[in-house]
């Protein structure tokens, strides 16, 4: 178990990058911030000098891998990290210097147990690719097969592990202060991160990912997944088919290929409206890196290793959400948050539905390049607050990834309105699920399962126990000894002793580490 000093010279070290970087001085600045987290970032930045602008993603980048990750998912969190600080971190470019060959063949080997000559007849040293997990290779098949291979970096899971125990510890301390950081739910922020990327670390999930959307999205024209070659992947390697075509951020790469960019954007946004809502699995690193254009007009994705998932129940919220935005429906909409518990019932739907039109109106019919982002996004949070609504981690990645679609088809057509695109097809998804064919079918499902299920039994388990509301229940979260354990008055002692823990390891470290 690793001890509470480990944990702090760990965010000390990272403060200090931050510091270095500006990265602290909102955190400061914030009113929701409480006093002990305030004195840590002034400990942590002393005597550096910081730049006029601050550059989150630069300072991410520069702590590691797993800041890198964290850096990422903190990007959609703006009611957490500030608008601007979420606005630079969606410039977060997930690379880092590759590591040397023989590396990279001693992993290959070592994971299949056989020389690299009897997988491939040739492979590319130098890669096509370097992020924080893993590189890729181009290379060949003893078959004659063009391939990608995915290898990853020699001692990164180990890397992982110790890094995203210092995010556990230090989560815990801070929602135990209480206030705004308990309503924010810091430590389901990171256990959701701790899950993704541990299925990133394992690169049989990866494959099974690619080979689950590969047969969700069969039959949707112009878009595809490339193969897995099973039998050159294991959880340190992943084989897959390599993938011609143009990035889709190149502009006017794609221009020049005859391309029609606004039939491009609105046939991404319906794909990745297609996997979110009527299946429920979505791609969900869709950024312009792991989006190709190939010479027909398809998009072709790869990077499988963050996935998104959500049930029917959600879906058809989030549908109903969606539609009554883009329509003005705002009572429905205020409705759902209710009925999904995402909002309290002691607040008044009617006052929710009416601060939703305050945020709504102003958007609509507009294209997104008219629209202020960070004005509406203030204004979304604002309402969480005042409304008491709890964060919701089922829906963060889905929240990323539509970040990221939007900012590609904005790329691609400036004047691209997201919501009339998505409206039609939200519109007879919704007509699908819950009209009238679709709820006669649904109720003679339902009851079929339950006369199999002994339906007087269970129905009157359900009338004693109803179901939940639209969050998932939460994981399991880890249990973490408190630093102020056993003081009375947690509030008032809390910040007092990390302060002196903090100071006095600031002291430790400059003598003994040099670090500061």
């Amino acid at each position: 178990m690793t001890r509470p000093v480990t944990h702090i010279l760990r965010l000390l070290r990272w403060g200090r990058i931050l510091a270095r970087h500006g990265a602290l001085r909102g955190i400061e600045h914030d009113p929701n911030t409480p006093d002990a987290v305030r004195r840590l970032c002034r400990i942590a930045r002393l005597g550096t000098f910081q730049p006029a602008e601050p550059d989150y993603a630069g300072a991410f980048q520069a702590i590691g891998p797993a800041a890198i990750k964290l850096g990422q998912t903190l990007a959609t969190r703006p009611d957490i990290v500030g608008e601007a600080a979420a606005g630079n971190l969606l410039l977060l470019q997930d690379s880092l210097p590759p590591v040397s060959f023989d590396l990279i063949r001693r992993e290959i080997e070592s994971s299949f147990g056989k020389p690299l000559e009897a997988l491939f007849a040739s492979i590319e040293e130098t890669p096509v690719g370097a992020a924080s997990i893993a590189q890729v290779h181009r290379a060949v098949t003893t078959e004659g097969k063009q391939v990608a291979i995915k290898v990853l970096r020699p001692g990164i899971r180990e890397k992982f592990a110790e890094d995203i125990a210092t995010y556990e510890w230090a989560a815990a301390h801070l929602e135990a202060l209480g206030g705004e950081p308990a309503r924010l739910r810091p430590r389901l922020v990171i256990a959701n991160f701790k899950r993704w990327t541990l299925r990133e670390l394992d690169l049989r999930r990866e494959a099974a990912s690619a080979s689950e959307l590969a047969e969700v999205m069969k039959g949707h024209e112009g878009y595809r997944i490339p193969s897995v070659d099973w039998d050159r992947t294991n959880g340190r390697v992943m084989t897959i088919d390599w993938i011609d075509g143009i990035k889709i951020s190149d502009r006017d790469a794609l221009v020049a290929a005859g391309h029609d960019l606004p039939a491009l954007a609105e046939h991404l946004v319906l794909t990745f409206l297609r996997q979110a809502i009527s299946n429920g699995f979505f791609h969900a690193d869709m950024h312009q890196g792991n989006l190709f254009v190939q010479a027909d007009g398809t998009i072709a994705a790869i990077d499988f290793g963050i996935m998104g998932r959500i049930d029917r129940r959600a879906r058809l919220w989030l549908a109903e959400i969606l539609y009554g935005l883009t329509t003005g429906n705002y009572r429905r909409v205020a409705e759902i948050h209710f009925e999904a518990k995402y909002v309290p019932s002691y607040h008044s739907v009617d006052e929710f539905a009416t601060a939703l039109r305050a945020v709504g109106e102003p958007t609509r019919g507009r294209p997104v390049s008219e629209l202020s982002v960070g004005q509406m996004l203030d204004s979304l949070f604002a309402i969480t607050r005042e409304f008491d609504m709890q964060t919701q981690p089922h829906l963060l990645l889905l929240q990323k990834t539509m970040v990221m679609v939007e900012g590609l088809a904005t790329l691609l057509h400036p004047r691209i309105n997201m919501w009339e695109v998505a409206a039609p097809f939200v519109r007879d998804w919704i007509r699908d699920e819950l009209g009238p064919e679709a709820a006669i079918a649904d109720r003679l499902r339902k009851d079929a399962e339950t006369l199999l299920r002994l339906p007087d039994l269970v129905r009157r388990i359900e009338e004693k126990f109803p179901a939940r509301g639209g969050a998932p229940e939460p994981p399991p979260l880890p249990d973490i000894e408190l630093v102020w354990d056993g003081k009375k008055e947690r509030s008032r002692w809390g910040g007092h002793v990390l302060a002196l823990i903090a100071g006095g390891a600031a002291v430790w470290a400059t003598q003994a580490l040099g670090w500061l």
